[in-house]
Formats: C-alpha cells, sequence, structure tokens
C-alpha cells in the first residue's frame, strides 16, 4: 500500500534533514549527473545556477530560456548545463520528482514546475505542496507508486545536496539564479545583456 501524503511529506523532510551539512552522509551517495542540453562541443558553455522555489528562476525560464535555446541551443553555439540549487525543503522535493522523471523529460518537467509555481509553492503545507508535485510527475508518465519510492531514496536526496554543496562552493553560488559563461560569473540579467555576454563569449 502506498504512503499517504502526510507520510510522503515525513519521508521527504527526513530526507532534506538527513542531506544537511551537519549530518553524516551516507555511505552509498548516488552520484549525480549534470543536466545537458546543447552540443557537447558547443564552443561557450552556460552553466546555471536554479532554484525551482525562486520567482526570478521561473521568470528566466518563461522570458528568456525560450529564446537562448531557440537562437544558440539549438544551433549549436551553447551548450547548457542545468544545475539546481536548494535553499529550502521545497526546491529539494521539486528536484527530486524532476529527477525521477526518464532523463529525456527532464527539461520538460522542469518546466512545468517553473511555470505551475505558484500554484504548488502557494499551499498551505507540505502535504498539499507534494500532491501538487505528484500531479505534475504524473504528467511525465510517473506513477504514484514510482514517486513513492523516489521520496524514499535517501541516496538520492543526499546525493543531490551534496552534488549541489560541491558545485556551489566552487563557484561562489549565494543566490539564485547565476550563471558562468565560459567561466565568468554572472548575475540574473535581461535577454539582452545575457545575449551580449554570450557573443562576447563566441567571438561575435
Amino acid at each position: 500500500m502506498a504512503p499517504t501524503l502526510n507520510r510522503r511529506q515525513l519521508i521527504a523532510a527526513a530526507l532534506v534533514a538527513a542531506a544537511l551539512p551537519s549530518f553524516a552522509m551516507a555511505q552509498e551517495t548516488r552520484a549525480i549527473p549534470d543536466m545537458v542540453l546543447g552540443k557537447a562541443d558547443a564552443p561557450v558553455t552556460v552553466i546555471e545556477y536554479a532554484m525551482f522555489t525562486c520567482p526570478h528562476c521561473a521568470a528566466f525560464n518563461k522570458e528568456v530560456f525560450p529564446t537562448l535555446k531557440a537562437e544558440y541551443i539549438d544551433t549549436g553555439k551553447v551548450k547548457l548545463i542545468f544545475r539546481e540549487v536548494y535553499f529550502n525543503k521545497p526546491s529539494l522535493w521539486a528536484a527530486m520528482i524532476a529527477r525521477c522523471a526518464p532523463a529525456d523529460r527532464y527539461f520538460g518537467i522542469a518546466d512545468v514546475i517553473f511555470s505551475t509555481q505558484d500554484d504548488w509553492t502557494t499551499q498551505s503545507d507540505g502535504d498539499a505542496m507534494l500532491k501538487k508535485l505528484y500531479g505534475i510527475g504524473r504528467q511525465a508518465g510517473m506513477t504514484d507508486k514510482q514517486m513513492d519510492a523516489c521520496m524514499q531514496d535517501r541516496g538520492l536526496a543526499e546525493g543531490l545536496v551534496a552534488e549541489y554543496q560541491k558545485n556551489a562552493k566552487a563557484d561562489g553560488i549565494d543566490a539564485t539564479p547565476t550563471f558562468l559563461i565560459n567561466g565568468k560569473k554572472e548575475m540574473n540579467m535581461p535577454w539582452e545583456d545575457l545575449q551580449k555576454e554570450i557573443n562576447a563569449a563566441l567571438g561575435a
């Protein structure tokens, strides 16, 4: 029998607590791959650090990302590496649902998570929030049983947080969204300014 939503909330909260820096990591912490769009040999690499509960990240996903993808990623000029940031429990819950979807559906489900942010993040409690996230997972073809197993996967939760902590420390990430354009750190900016930085990296 699948656990109740209250049980799911308790499991997710426990996973977050277990992944905090003061807690000893599990021996079998999961290796976490980067989520990548674009050609491997693209001349410019853009690393995006974003959080699923961040309104500015949702705005970037809606207003800027489609143009970036169409003009630079799909044309082979830019490779995008998307790295999740976890400043709170719901951002980790959302990432776990997205990561448990088939890899080729990750960016699609991430888009839905961002586009429905005002809906699921404004729920009155964790039960209701997880119910909304499960609904998004179903859109990607996942069953409740699969998502229950995902939310109980301590190795995944600890692996996600460990990878975030490693990358955030290396790149000095303390706000979202933050970008690295061929290693050059940039904060959130309008599309016109981001385009200028990318074009400069391209030598255009």
